[in-house]
């Protein structure tokens, strides 16, 4: 059976109804380290329903597929505000919902995820050569009280400086399980990183015989973070196109407005050359990204090879027109004042921020050989 790779009226709507809503209450920020409206994220998630759509309805969430995820991931990669939409909704709520099992801290999670009540973070990272099960040094061990307290070191976590809960993937006895960690845990210590993207937070965490809960059964974690990296590279691969089509309008619009030798610039050839060698790669990367999120939606044998293909297509496409939006708009494109900087910087940090152009395994599953 093919699959449906464009968006119903129904996820239509829903691209309107959020468009609207970052484009009337948020403002992309320069600042090099900004915060978040947690007032404002609470509407995002609950009003909007924009945390949990693709959990189900007994957890408070929308019943929804990843293509209603993929709709949102493109609007906000239009506008990059900071809102802790993509470590929640994407990476933590892809973990708890892959988990195995129905305990009840899972529930109770996934409920306050899904009312905007809480933010989460996904710590997996260790090194920066990708996800190696076989190499984890994260640790748990069990305490006296039968709890569980966690040792060990994450990199680069996505709002791990601000998350109210961590999902910290840890190994107990050589199998690696996911903790839930509290924010203000004894023990853990979060520092935040300068990161290129000032709308993407990212920080370092240690945990130094932190307190925690394991959630899901052992063993499980192998395919959990398989699953959220394939889950994120697919949102990330939605939210490039949503940044080089935003990226392409700016560019179209000023060409118009701008006037040289007494005509628009829209008019010159080379402006002319360039917009439409924009507009080729944003259709490709709608293509690709559309492709990857229906894959996941369907939960087609055609995911891997859809997502890796989304990532690479996808990455490669945002990096190149938001370069050629600072070049379009010439000496104001290189200011700060003006957006297409974060442009530039969005596309930098999405493309390395779940190894999404530096992967084998990516390479592979589209038929590159390993070098």
């Amino acid at each position: 059976m093919s699959l449906r790779l464009t968006p119903d009226a129904d996820a239509e709507d829903l691209r309107a109804v959020v468009r609207d809503f970052l484009e009337r209450r948020t403002e992309p920020s320069r600042d090099p380290d900004p915060t978040w409206d947690r007032n404002l994220w609470r509407r995002f998630a609950a009003e909007l329903g924009v945390a949990a759509l693709d959990v189900g309805e007994e957890f408070g969430g929308a019943g929804a597929s990843f293509r209603e995820v993929a709709v949102v991931a493109e609007e906000l990669g239009r506008r990059p505000v900071r809102l802790p939409w993509f470590s929640t909704a994407v990476l933590a709520v892809g973990a708890l919902t892959a988990l195995s099992g129905t305990d009840d801290l899972r529930r109770d999670l996934l409920t306050d995820l899904s009312s905007g009540e809480r933010t989460a973070a996904f710590a997996w990272r260790e090194d920066h050569d990708g996800w190696d099960p076989d190499r984890l040094t994260t640790r748990a061990e069990g305490d006296d009280d039968g709890g569980w307290r966690l040792h060990g070191a994450k990199l680069q976590v996505v709002e791990g400086a601000t998350a109210d809960v961590l999902l910290v993937v840890a190994a107990v006895e050589g199998e690696p399980a996911v903790f839930v960690v509290d924010g203000a845990a004894e023990g853990l210590v979060r520092s935040p990183l300068r990161a290129l993207d000032p709308n993407r937070q990212l920080a370092d965490v240690l945990l130094d015989g932190v307190p925690a809960q394991r959630v899901g059964q052992p063993g499980d974690a192998r395919d959990v973070v398989a699953r959220v990296l394939e889950r994120g590279r697919a949102a990330l691969a939605c939210e490039q196109t949503g940044g080089a089509a935003a990226a392409l309008e700016l560019s179209v619009a000023y060409a118009a407005d701008r006037v040289q030798f007494g005509r628009p610039i829209a008019t010159f050839q080379a402006i002319k050359h360039r917009c439409a060698d924009m507009a080729v790669r944003v259709e490709a990367a709608r293509s690709a990204s559309w492709w990857a999120a229906a894959a996941l939606a369907e939960a087609s044998s055609e995911a891997p090879t859809a997502v890796a293909t989304a990532a690479l297509v996808c990455g490669e496409a945002y990096a190149w027109v938001a370069a050629e939006t600072v070049q379009v708009h010439g000496g104001i494109g290189f200011t700060w004042e003006h957006v297409a900087h974060l442009h530039v910087r969005r596309a930098a940090t999405d493309a390395v921020l779940l190894g999404a152009g530096h992967d084998e395994a990516l390479l592979a599953a589209i038929g590159f050989p390993s070098a």
